[in-house]
């Protein structure tokens, strides 16, 4: 009986923690619930379904995720509002290089979409993209061919994120990849979540060039995931000079970098 009360007692605490937690990363994992709390994935399982009948959070597979309107951090909308003129910048200096017919592929995030506002009223060639953003502006430039990669929507982001992208993409080519990212330092580039690698990995592996797209903010946050590392990076567009630590990396790797 002893035993029976402390379990159920500490399920608050337990689904607390699991919002804590959430409200960080974004997703979560049953297994990493499991190993965090120190329970049985049965338990995670029985405290998500507590948390989902009352809204608080979105059953996935495999895990769980924060509902539209509980995102972790600052949403979509509100990063838009930030650095405006150096996100403008840097999508019309990105934009610059790609050629009329390319095949192109453009990340989430809100710097990466302001190469597809970037992109000219002419432009014929393709762009592959799993931003829901973009996908809204191509439909602004009919003469483009536009292929969506489909997946579960990740809303913080505006992204179809999963490993649907994984089927598609392995059938694609795109001369160069516009990549996002959380934040930037001289050991590579970084998102707040996991759940965003697949779609960002399925696209670096099919893009003959990857070019960097990060205002100077970037530069000095931090982000837990590792995306890869600077030597997969052909090209940084960025507005403002790089820290020294990442400069030297950036000059050993040969990477090009363009300030907007």
């Amino acid at each position: 009986m002893s035993v029976q009360t402390s379990r159920y007692e500490s399920a608050p605490r337990r689904r607390t923690q699991i919002m804590a937690a959430l409200r960080r990363a974004g997703f979560l994992s049953v297994a990493e619930l499991s190993a965090q709390l120190g329970v049985s994935q049965m338990t995670v399982r029985r405290d998500l379904r507590q948390l989902a009948e009352s809204h608080e959070v979105t059953l996935v597979h495999g895990g769980v995720s924060l509902p539209p309107g509980g995102v972790a951090g600052p949403g979509f909308a509100s990063r838009a509002q930030t650095h405006t003129q150096a996100k403008l910048a840097i999508g019309a200096a990105a934009a610059a290089l790609v050629q009329p017919g390319d095949t192109i592929g453009i990340d989430s995030g809100t710097t990466a979409a302001e190469v597809a506002h970037a992109l000219p009223a002419e432009f014929e060639g393709c762009v592959v993209t799993h931003s829901v953003p973009v996908l809204g502006h191509m439909l602004s430039r009919p003469r483009a061919r536009v292929i969506g990669i489909g997946g579960e929507l990740l809303h913080d982001n505006q992204a179809l994120v999963g490993f649907a992208a994984l089927d598609l993409t392995r059938r694609l080519r795109i001369r160069m990849l516009f990549l996002g990212a959380g934040a930037v330092d001289e050991r590579g580039v970084y998102v707040r979540s996991e759940i965003e690698l697949s779609a960002k990995h399925a696209l670096m592996e099919i893009a003959d060039e990857i070019v960097l797209v990060v205002d100077a903010s970037k530069l000095t946050a931090t982000a837990p995931v590792q995306v890869c590392g600077l030597d997969r990076i052909d090209t940084v567009v960025v507005d403002a000079p790089l820290p020294e630590a990442v400069a030297t990396t950036v000059r050993r790797n040969g990477i090009r970098v363009i300030t907007a």
